[in-house]
């Protein structure tokens, strides 16, 4: 009687065991990943559900960002504001929660990253002790040429890297690179920066505008950037011409927030299922000029149009025209332009995330 009820004792361990495993394992989804970036506009939240890393096989669970801007203080004094830094940890902590409670993301399978426009601040380091205290976890800050490398492996299919540059317009910094082969083995990557991206030129044309009362006057704004193009554009030059290989390149992907801008307000359209949408430059052009001169028109859609709305939630008028300053200023530094392939890179605000799997797969081409 006893060896029955042992017996039946140990079944029973056996099945509830089983179920504790099972239950364990659905509950930890390992080939789920999630990425949180700190960026200089605001905080992206990224989770993605990896088939096979090598041939490029994930499909993106979801994605949505947290408009808590951090860097606006970098081009007045070199430092993220206290206030600002608060937020920004608290919104880390939120989501953290949210990622492991709603979306079942393993714990070891979230990373957290300051993006290169906030790595320029002098005082990262408060920001890596602000979000480590609220949950022991530790970040890492990306500097330009990493993220630029990480842009390219996340956004280029690997059959395009040697004819292919990248180029993304962030809020902090425009970054971005190409690779040379050597050998057929590995890839040696090039990187390519500029110090400005949609906010820090937006802030260095508001300095120029020495009445105050004219901060928020749109035709100052446009005014002071007209007349800053030339700074602007030799910077653009000296970026591209430093790689001078980058400009016989037939392929230009594009990432960024000034993009994504320019997809939702000028083509208008969702492309969910479209990876690499291809843009005209001629067309770029044009909407610089409803920008400049016919804004009121997107302000008009933008209460019927969520695509619309969701970009003028993001940026207001100045941004936007910092925005595309900072793309023609690229693009224009290109010779031959007009016969270039031109993408938009829709896969831009996870490419960090999808570089940290690959790294982690050891089982692809490796990039010095």
């Amino acid at each position: 009687m006893n060896k029955s009820k042992n017996i039946y004792f140990l079944r029973i361990t056996l099945i509830v065991l089983s179920i504790v495993l099972f239950s364990f394992d659905g509950y930890a989804q390992k080939d789920l990943y999630a990425g949180i970036e700190i960026g200089s506009k605001g905080i992206k939240i990224s989770v993605i559900d990896v088939k096979n890393i090598k041939k490029g096989k994930y499909e993106i669970q979801a994605y949505w960002s947290e408009n808590i801007g951090i860097a606006k203080g970098i081009k007045i004094d070199g430092n993220l504001a206290e206030e600002d830094m608060q937020n920004a940890a608290f919104t880390v902590l939120s989501n953290l929660n949210k990622l492991k409670d709603t979306y079942k993301v393993p714990e070891e399978n979230i990373y957290i990253v300051g993006s290169s426009g906030v790595a320029m601040a002098n005082n990262t380091l408060a920001v890596v002790e602000k979000i480590k205290n609220l949950t022991q976890k530790t970040i890492e800050f990306i500097d330009a040429e990493t993220e630029g490398k990480m842009l390219l492996k996340g956004c280029i299919p690997p059959s395009e890297y040697i004819d292919s540059i990248i180029l993304d317009i962030g809020g902090g910094n425009t970054k971005g690179g190409y690779v040379n082969d050597l050998k057929g083995f590995e890839f040696e990557f090039f990187p390519l920066e500029l110090d400005f991206g949609t906010i820090t030129l937006t802030e260095e044309i508001n300095k120029t505008i020495f009445n105050k009362k004219d901060v928020d006057d749109i035709e100052v704004f446009k005014t002071k950037s007209f007349e800053y193009l030339p700074v602007l554009r030799k910077k653009a030059y000296a970026m591209l011409e430093s790689k001078p290989i980058a400009l016989r390149r037939s392929n230009i992907y594009l990432s960024g927030g000034a993009i994504w801008a320019f997809n939702n307000l000028y083509y208008n359209q969702e492309n969910k299922n479209d990876h690499f949408i291809p843009l005209k430059f001629k067309d770029i052009i044009e909407y610089d000029a409803i920008l400049k001169n016919n804004f009121i028109k997107y302000e008009r859609l933008a209460k019927t149009d969520a695509n619309i709305s969701s970009v003028l939630k993001v940026y207001d008028h100045k941004h936007l025209i910092s925005a595309n300053n900072l793309l023609l200023a690229c693009l224009e530094s290109i010779p031959d332009i007009k016969n270039k392939k031109i993408y938009f890179a829709k896969q831009g605000q996870i490419a960090w995330l999808v570089s940290y799997v690959v790294d982690r797969s050891k089982k692809v081409k490796k990039i010095n």
